[in-house]
């Protein structure tokens, strides 16, 4: 067996915790860079359920596309999707089927073009996104000040927080942008250590492009731009949770009641992508445990594993195309 990341069972740990003990939405490993698609990824985002999250999970308890909610198609007229999305043709195509594979639209024929609506209005649901970034050990920072002050200077997040499991002390704290809150997470207890200030994710952000000795480039992200991946963290955090979508087929593979892949034969919690297989010294072919994913999650969260989804009513519209 391969040593799994210290940070993966630390990580899961936590998202079991705040589940537990926060009325948020998790996800995982999710991207949050706007300029530079990629170039940050934070390890934890809770959504904060705003005012209309009943109505954002009466939809579906997929991710809906993005771009699917910023093309031009609404809830009136049904449009061809190649014209309503700014992108090609067979990606417009693309987008528009699955909108209308998780019922954020409804597709109908006019002769041989398929034309979609919505079947409701997109939803306000997001009250306030947390980025969360895990570093059990501080005495091995890696990029961990640079990250966070990449976060604090593009505000993408409401808040921002970083969880150790490490003592944390005031050499620590000085080395962390002051915006940045502290969380000391030690066997299932969280101490907050320092609270986060908020940040504006309506302001203008900068986001650090390259860095070298004498000179850092940087892009200004507008507003628009961050509400745009806002919504897009909110959407994947809300599909993805935090929960691994396998677990290996290993007689030593023993879920936890909250679904944390857990290992008898190491007596630990493991990554399955990294540290499962048949290279492990333990590994013995099994059938791969039940783990109900979305029960653990809709139990557990204001997320609705199986909504009815949105049924509109078209009478009387067609008079008016």
């Amino acid at each position: 067996m391969t040593d799994g990341r210290p940070e993966y069972a630390f990580e899961l740990a936590l998202c079991a915790h705040l589940e537990r003990t926060r009325e948020w939405i998790l996800g995982r490993q999710l991207g949050a860079s706007v300029a530079d698609p990629g170039a940050r990824v934070v390890d934890v985002c809770a959504v904060v359920p705003g005012s209309e999250f009943d109505s954002r999970a009466a939809i579906t308890s997929d991710t809906i596309p993005p771009h699917a909610v910023e093309s031009d198609v609404g809830p009136g007229r049904a449009v061809d999707p190649t014209a309503a999305f700014d992108c090609a043709p067979a990606r417009a195509r693309s987008l528009a089927d699955r909108a209308v594979e998780v019922g954020f639209f409804e597709a109908e024929h006019r002769g041989s073009r398929r034309h979609v609506r919505a079947t409701t209005r997109y939803p306000d649901w997001i009250g306030g996104l947390v980025g969360i970034e895990n570093k059990p050990d501080l005495g091995r920072p890696g990029a961990l000040q640079r990250q966070l002050r990449r976060d604090a200077s593009l505000g993408l997040f409401d808040h921002i927080v970083l969880a150790t499991e490490s003592y944390v002390t005031g050499a620590h704290l000085n080395r962390i942008p002051d915006d940045v809150g502290v969380w000391r997470f030690t066997d299932d207890d969280l101490t907050v250590v320092r609270e986060p200030t908020p940040l504006d994710p309506t302001a203008p952000g900068i986001e650090p492009l390259t860095e070298e000795s004498l000179r850092t480039d940087v892009a200004v992200v507008d507003a628009a731009a961050k509400a745009r991946k806002r919504r897009a963290i909110a959407e994947r955090a809300y599909g993805k949770g935090w929960r691994p979508r396998e677990y290996p087929g290993c007689a030593s593979m023993r879920p936890t009641a909250d679904g944390r892949p857990y290992c008898t034969a190491f007596d630990r919690v493991v990554d399955p992508g990294s540290a499962c297989g048949a290279s492990c010294s333990a590994f013995e072919a099994a059938d791969p445990p039940t783990v109900d994913r979305e029960a653990l999650r809709d139990a557990r969260t204001p997320w609705v594993a199986d909504p009815d989804g949105v049924v509109r009513r078209q009478a009387g519209l067609d008079r008016f195309r």
